[in-house]
């Protein structure tokens, strides 16, 4: 088998099997709604620890936060299941690498802003 060969197959291959570029649209949109409700959820914790008596949760804003954040986990693992199914590499990590970059910064905001609500809590206790 000589390289012309070789890339005859590949080209059939390729004809026979073509990206459903629908298929990854709805992926799209699954990993933008997934994306929003995480950042939703990031800040719906950071009102409530505001808001709340020193610092703590109810279990209503607890069940909220979790659904949220169970949600979006679903829904990102099953488009990237569609999307690695249907072959489609580039948008799976494309997409992936999106998802992860944005949910990082994310963190590191939520991190940031518990740690000076932490530092206040302690300096009242301290005066008080």
């Amino acid at each position: 088998m000589d390289a012309t060969d070789l890339l005859s197959a590949a080209a059939e291959s390729a004809a026979a099997n073509p990206v459903n570029l629908w298929g990854a649209l709805g992926c799209a949109v699954a990993y933008s709604a997934s994306l929003l409700a995480t950042l939703d959820a990031f800040a719906d914790l950071i009102l409530a620890r505001g808001d709340s008596p020193a610092g703590r949760l109810t279990a209503g804003v607890g069940l909220k936060f979790a659904s949220k954040l169970a949600a979006a986990a679903i829904a990102v693992i099953a488009a990237g299941i569609v999307l690695a199914l249907d072959d489609n590499w580039f948008a799976f990590a494309s997409l992936t690498i999106a998802f992860v970059v944005v949910v990082g910064i994310g963190v590191i905001v939520l991190l940031r802003h518990s740690r000076p609500a932490a530092d206040e809590r302690t300096a009242t206790r301290a005066s008080g």
